[in-house]
């Protein structure tokens, strides 16, 4: 598999579209601030990386995430050459949490949202004309999972070309449940480090056009070409994290991309900052990868982001993709003192590095035991 990546697109804290969100990364600026959308006072927690586009301190509008969605999806496109109207093109939305938070707003302030809107498919009519949506909750592997789709609809013939894009705003739910488990809440979001306590939740979208192997196209650029998506399921727990589970998603990756460990130049980490996750996901990858595992330069942007949960792999994917066309990589900030199973790795600390990257390894895993990995070549 060679999909050709034609097209990006991303809203964040750190940035408003993937070229402004890649320059405050490579920077080591984060998103991260005092919630605007919440009431601080009942929560531990008061920090979070939102995108700053309400009203007002404590003020709060629906259908944030469809926004976001929309804009991710106008900037793929246009990267792409396809312009607004998409209505030959599938969009499939990756999401753990859809509009939820509308459906809180209307549930206590009566806000305006009706049950079309959850799962982003009217929005996406109303605005590009899309006739073939899907929308896939599926915790924070979700975008990932999209992406192996669209994948498999351009290697049927069942399309010429697919955007796939991931979402989520922060919900207060979400951060409520996030806060009760974590009682001292972290003050940052610390990747790999020992004194990790948690993790960070942000908004955010991101979004890629994909394209058929042997189809020409219009105008764009080529970014890169997927090789190969690997997704497990294994649902042994609703939150932790299943090593033997997490390290099959990364070599079936390899087995359907053709490459083997010690190709890999880059690994984009999911990296949530939680004391179990990231053990789970070092050690698997340790595993994986064996003598090879101090060869590829690892890096993780969520300490800078915050963890977008269904957006989360693209974010990390077009990442990636900018990586490969710069040579720059994004430090992991907030990484102090790095645990003992990353000792030998090249952890990307302190400022970016310069690193020539042809093939790369993205992580997306979560809640459920839902697990994907993709490999990406460059162009």
């Amino acid at each position: 598999m060679r999909v050709p990546i034609i097209g990006v697109g991303a809203v964040a804290s750190v940035g408003r579209d993937a070229d402004e969100i890649f320059a405050n990364l490579c920077a080591g600026r984060g998103g991260l601030g005092p919630m605007r959308g919440f009431d601080g006072e009942r929560y531990n927690g008061k920090q979070l990386f939102e995108i700053d586009d309400r009203p007002e301190q404590g003020a709060d509008r629906p259908l944030r995430a469809t926004a976001f969605l929309l804009d991710a999806v106008a900037q793929a496109a246009a990267d792409a050459g396809l312009g607004d109207d998409l209505s030959g093109v599938p969009v499939l939305v990756g999401t753990g949490l859809r509009e939820l938070r509308s459906a809180e707003l209307w549930w206590r302030d009566g806000a305006p949202f009706g049950a079309d809107r959850l799962h982003f498919g009217t929005a996406l009519r109303e605005r590009f004309g899309t006739t073939d949506t899907l929308t896939v909750s599926n915790a924070c592997s979700a975008s990932l999972y999209t992406l192996a789709l669209g994948a498999d609809l351009l290697a049927a013939g069942e399309a010429d070309t697919v955007i796939v894009a991931g979402v989520d705003s922060i919900t207060e739910s979400m951060h409520g449940l996030a806060d009760r488990v974590q009682p001292n809440p972290p003050t940052a979001l610390r990747t790999l480090d020992v004194n990790r306590r948690g993790t960070i939740l942000g908004d955010g979208a991101a979004a890629v056009v994909l394209r058929g192997e042997h189809v020409r196209w219009p105008g764009g650029r080529l970014w890169g070409r997927l090789r190969g998506v690997g997704m497990t399921c294994d649902a042994k727990h609703p939150t932790a994290p299943d090593p033997v589970q997490v390290a099959e998603a990364m070599r079936q990756a390899h087995r359907l991309a053709g490459t083997r460990p010690e190709d890999i130049d880059l690994v984009l980490l999911h990296g949530t900052g939680t004391p179990l996750n990231d053990l789970v996901e070092i050690t698997a990858y340790g595993e994986v990868f064996g003598e090879a595992a101090g060869g590829p330069v690892l890096t993780g942007i969520k300490p800078m982001t915050g963890h977008t949960s269904g957006s989360a792999g693209l974010m990390s994917l077009v990442t990636t993709l900018q990586v490969m066309a710069t040579g720059k990589v994004p430090p992991l900030v907030n990484l102090e003192q790095p645990i003992e199973e990353a000792d030998g790795l090249r952890l990307v600390r302190g400022q970016e590095a310069k690193h020539e990257v042809a093939l790369a390894q993205v992580h997306g895993f979560g809640f459920g035991g839902v697990n994907a990995v993709a490999i990406v070549e460059g162009s």
